[in-house]
Protein backbone atom coordinates (compact mmCIF):
# COMPACT_ATOMS: atom_id res chain seq x y z
CA UNK A 1 0.00 0.00 0.00
CA UNK A 2 2.86 2.37 0.84
CA UNK A 3 4.46 1.65 -2.52
CA UNK A 4 1.26 2.55 -4.31
CA UNK A 5 0.89 5.93 -2.53
CA UNK A 6 4.58 6.69 -3.17
CA UNK A 7 4.12 5.80 -6.82
CA UNK A 8 0.99 7.99 -7.07
CA UNK A 9 2.83 10.92 -5.47
CA UNK A 10 5.71 10.44 -7.89
CA UNK A 11 3.27 10.35 -10.80
CA UNK A 12 1.51 13.55 -9.65
CA UNK A 13 4.86 15.35 -9.34
CA UNK A 14 5.89 14.15 -12.77
CA UNK A 15 2.63 15.30 -14.36
CA UNK A 16 2.94 18.71 -12.70
CA UNK A 17 6.50 19.12 -13.97
CA UNK A 18 5.47 17.99 -17.42
CA UNK A 19 2.64 20.56 -17.61
CA UNK A 20 4.99 23.31 -16.48
CA UNK A 21 7.67 22.38 -19.01
CA UNK A 22 5.15 21.90 -21.83
CA UNK A 23 4.19 25.56 -21.52
CA UNK A 24 7.77 26.77 -21.98
CA UNK A 25 9.92 27.21 -25.07
CA UNK A 26 13.65 27.06 -25.48
CA UNK A 27 14.52 29.10 -28.57
CA UNK A 28 18.25 28.57 -28.11
CA UNK A 29 20.28 30.31 -30.81
CA UNK A 30 17.07 31.19 -32.66
CA UNK A 31 16.42 33.79 -29.95
CA UNK A 32 19.15 35.96 -31.45
CA UNK A 33 17.66 35.70 -34.94
CA UNK A 34 14.17 36.47 -33.62
CA UNK A 35 15.51 39.45 -31.66
CA UNK A 36 17.25 40.81 -34.77
CA UNK A 37 14.05 40.33 -36.82
CA UNK A 38 12.07 42.23 -34.16
CA UNK A 39 14.59 45.09 -34.33
CA UNK A 40 14.30 45.10 -38.13
CA UNK A 41 10.52 45.24 -37.82
CA UNK A 42 10.88 48.25 -35.50
CA UNK A 43 13.28 49.94 -37.93
CA UNK A 44 10.83 49.32 -40.77
CA UNK A 45 8.26 51.40 -38.90
CA UNK A 46 10.40 54.56 -39.16
CA UNK A 47 11.36 54.03 -42.80
CA UNK A 48 9.13 55.07 -45.73
CA UNK A 49 6.44 52.51 -46.55
CA UNK A 50 5.14 54.34 -49.59
CA UNK A 51 6.25 57.64 -50.98
CA UNK A 52 7.45 59.68 -48.01
CA UNK A 53 4.98 58.14 -45.52
CA UNK A 54 6.62 56.11 -42.74
CA UNK A 55 5.18 53.05 -41.07
CA UNK A 56 4.34 55.09 -37.98
CA UNK A 57 2.36 57.52 -40.11
CA UNK A 58 0.50 54.60 -41.68
CA UNK A 59 -0.12 53.20 -38.19
CA UNK A 60 -1.64 56.45 -36.92
CA UNK A 61 -3.18 57.32 -40.31
CA UNK A 62 -1.91 60.88 -40.44
CA UNK A 63 -3.02 63.35 -43.12
CA UNK A 64 0.19 62.56 -45.03
CA UNK A 65 -0.86 58.90 -45.19
CA UNK A 66 -4.30 59.92 -46.43
CA UNK A 67 -2.69 62.12 -49.09
CA UNK A 68 -0.63 59.15 -50.30
CA UNK A 69 -3.85 57.08 -50.51
CA UNK A 70 -2.61 54.35 -48.18
CA UNK A 71 -4.90 51.36 -48.59
CA UNK A 72 -6.56 49.44 -45.79
CA UNK A 73 -4.33 46.45 -46.60
CA UNK A 74 -1.22 48.53 -45.88
CA UNK A 75 -2.71 49.67 -42.58
CA UNK A 76 -3.62 46.10 -41.62
CA UNK A 77 -0.08 44.98 -42.44
CA UNK A 78 1.45 47.72 -40.28
CA UNK A 79 -0.90 46.85 -37.39
CA UNK A 80 -0.02 43.14 -37.67
CA UNK A 81 3.72 43.91 -37.75
CA UNK A 82 3.37 46.13 -34.68
CA UNK A 83 1.18 43.77 -32.66
CA UNK A 84 2.58 40.36 -33.58
CA UNK A 85 5.98 41.05 -35.10
CA UNK A 86 7.12 43.45 -32.39
CA UNK A 87 5.01 43.32 -29.21
CA UNK A 88 3.98 39.64 -29.00
CA UNK A 89 7.35 38.44 -30.31
CA UNK A 90 9.19 40.44 -27.65
CA UNK A 91 6.85 39.14 -24.94
CA UNK A 92 7.36 35.56 -26.14
CA UNK A 93 11.14 35.99 -26.07
CA UNK A 94 11.12 37.54 -22.62
CA UNK A 95 8.64 35.17 -20.95
CA UNK A 96 9.52 32.05 -22.99
CA UNK A 97 5.89 30.99 -22.95
CA UNK A 98 4.79 28.56 -25.65
CA UNK A 99 1.35 30.17 -25.92
CA UNK A 100 2.80 33.59 -26.75
CA UNK A 101 5.18 32.08 -29.30
CA UNK A 102 2.22 30.33 -30.93
CA UNK A 103 0.28 33.62 -31.09
CA UNK A 104 3.32 35.38 -32.57
CA UNK A 105 3.62 32.63 -35.18
CA UNK A 106 -0.03 32.90 -36.24
CA UNK A 107 0.00 36.70 -36.36
CA UNK A 108 3.25 36.85 -38.31
CA UNK A 109 1.95 34.28 -40.81
CA UNK A 110 -1.11 36.43 -41.44
CA UNK A 111 1.16 39.49 -41.70
CA UNK A 112 3.11 37.75 -44.49
CA UNK A 113 -0.04 37.56 -46.59
CA UNK A 114 -1.10 41.11 -45.68
CA UNK A 115 2.38 42.36 -46.62
CA UNK A 116 2.14 40.73 -50.03
CA UNK A 117 -1.29 42.33 -50.57
CA UNK A 118 0.03 45.70 -49.36
CA UNK A 119 2.91 45.47 -51.82
CA UNK A 120 0.51 44.50 -54.60
CA UNK A 121 -1.87 47.36 -53.78
CA UNK A 122 0.99 49.90 -54.00
CA UNK A 123 1.91 48.67 -57.48
CA UNK A 124 -1.61 48.62 -58.91
CA UNK A 125 -2.21 51.55 -61.24
CA UNK A 126 -5.15 53.85 -60.66
CA UNK A 127 -8.41 53.32 -62.54
CA UNK A 128 -10.89 55.86 -63.94
CA UNK A 129 -8.56 58.84 -64.08
CA UNK A 130 -7.22 58.31 -60.55
CA UNK A 131 -3.52 58.93 -60.33
CA UNK A 132 -1.56 55.73 -59.60
CA UNK A 133 -0.27 55.43 -56.03
CA UNK A 134 3.39 55.83 -55.21
CA UNK A 135 5.24 52.54 -55.13
CA UNK A 136 6.56 50.36 -52.37
CA UNK A 137 8.98 51.91 -49.90
CA UNK A 138 11.97 50.31 -48.22
CA UNK A 139 10.09 50.16 -44.90
CA UNK A 140 7.37 47.95 -46.34
CA UNK A 141 9.93 45.62 -47.91
CA UNK A 142 12.00 45.41 -44.71
CA UNK A 143 8.89 44.82 -42.58
CA UNK A 144 7.73 42.08 -44.93
CA UNK A 145 11.10 40.33 -44.82
CA UNK A 146 11.14 40.65 -41.02
CA UNK A 147 7.74 38.94 -40.63
CA UNK A 148 8.84 36.15 -42.99
CA UNK A 149 11.90 35.53 -40.83
CA UNK A 150 9.78 35.69 -37.66
CA UNK A 151 7.21 33.26 -39.09
CA UNK A 152 9.89 30.75 -40.04
CA UNK A 153 11.74 30.91 -36.73
CA UNK A 154 8.64 30.96 -34.53
CA UNK A 155 7.36 27.87 -36.34
CA UNK A 156 10.64 26.09 -35.62
CA UNK A 157 10.59 27.17 -31.95
CA UNK A 158 6.94 26.24 -31.41
CA UNK A 159 7.30 22.74 -32.84
CA UNK A 160 10.69 21.97 -31.30
CA UNK A 161 10.84 19.91 -28.15
CA UNK A 162 13.46 20.49 -25.51
CA UNK A 163 15.60 17.65 -24.19
CA UNK A 164 13.84 17.98 -20.84
CA UNK A 165 10.44 17.51 -22.51
CA UNK A 166 11.75 14.44 -24.33
CA UNK A 167 13.13 13.01 -21.06
CA UNK A 168 9.77 13.55 -19.34
CA UNK A 169 8.01 11.85 -22.23
CA UNK A 170 10.37 8.88 -21.95
CA UNK A 171 9.74 8.67 -18.21
CA UNK A 172 5.97 8.70 -18.74
CA UNK A 173 6.28 5.91 -21.32
CA UNK A 174 8.39 3.85 -18.93
CA UNK A 175 5.83 4.36 -16.15
CA UNK A 176 2.96 3.37 -18.41
CA UNK A 177 4.83 0.22 -19.46
CA UNK A 178 5.49 -0.68 -15.81
CA UNK A 179 1.84 -0.16 -14.88
CA UNK A 180 0.71 -2.23 -17.85
CA UNK A 181 3.14 -5.02 -16.98
CA UNK A 182 1.96 -4.98 -13.37
CA UNK A 183 -1.72 -5.07 -14.40
CA UNK A 184 -1.00 -7.84 -16.89
CA UNK A 185 0.82 -9.85 -14.22
CA UNK A 186 -2.14 -9.50 -11.86
CA UNK A 187 -4.57 -10.51 -14.58
CA UNK A 188 -2.61 -13.57 -15.67
CA UNK A 189 -1.73 -14.68 -12.15
CA UNK A 190 -3.15 -18.11 -11.54
CA UNK A 191 -5.29 -18.48 -8.44
CA UNK A 192 -3.70 -20.48 -5.69
CA UNK A 193 -5.18 -23.87 -5.26
CA UNK A 194 -6.04 -25.17 -1.77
Amino acid sequence: MAEKSTFEQYERDLRKAERRVAGEIDPGARAVVVAVAVVLAMVSMVLPHTGSVTGLEVLTFTPEAAAERVTIVSRIFVYLVTIFGIVVSMLALLTRRWFLAWIALCGCAIACVAGMLAWWSRNTPGVGGVEPPSGVGVGLVLGWIAVFVLTFHWSRVVWARSSYQLALEDERRRQAAEQEAYASALYHKKPQQP
